[in-house]
């Protein structure tokens, strides 16, 4: 049987881009159990509450719910346990002194399998206030109509 290859999305925080302002990304492999890459196969996660953080010069992963497989037995999973993150030692001092320096926060934004692996994508988020948002949504919605005119405008020059 060949290798997969390839990228395949399982679940993206769409909040998180919402919520936060993304500073910096950094892809992470994960430490998993049997029934969480079974679970994960079946396209079952859910990143929203999840967060990341470092302890002991090791990083973690924590909130972030992989429904049990169903068909697991004895040997499942707690849905909502906290994960390993494998990221180089160079990479967790960066992190570490970047969510020290204050105001940061480390966020997944999307779970993935690359090449049959299983990663996710975290990064260093400084978390945005209430004008911050309004003032995206209307620059989005701005682009969004200056966008459109153009197109009308140039189906009429045809």
């Amino acid at each position: 049987m060949p290798r997969e290859r390839g990228e395949k999305v399982i679940a993206t925080n769409r909040r998180a881009r919402h919520e936060y302002a993304i500073e910096k990304t950094y892809e992470a492999g994960l430490v998993l159990t049997g029934t969480e890459v079974k679970s994960l196969r079946q396209g079952r996660a859910n990143l929203s509450d999840g967060y990341a953080f470092i302890d002991g010069g090791q990083a973690y992963l924590d909130a972030v719910n992989i429904p049990e497989y169903s068909q697991g037995h004895w040997t499942n999973h707690s849905a909502k346990r906290t994960r390993k993150l494998l990221l180089h030692k160079d990479e967790i001092v960066k992190l570490s002194h970047a969510i020290s320096a204050g105001g940061y926060t480390l966020v997944p934004l999307r779970l993935y399998f690359s090449d049959g692996r299983a990663k996710v994508e975290i990064a260093v988020a400084k978390g945005k206030r209430e004008f911050e948002k309004r003032q995206t949504i209307r620059e989005r919605e701005d682009k969004r109509e200056a966008e459109r005119a153009m197109r009308t405008r140039n189906r009429m020059g045809d």
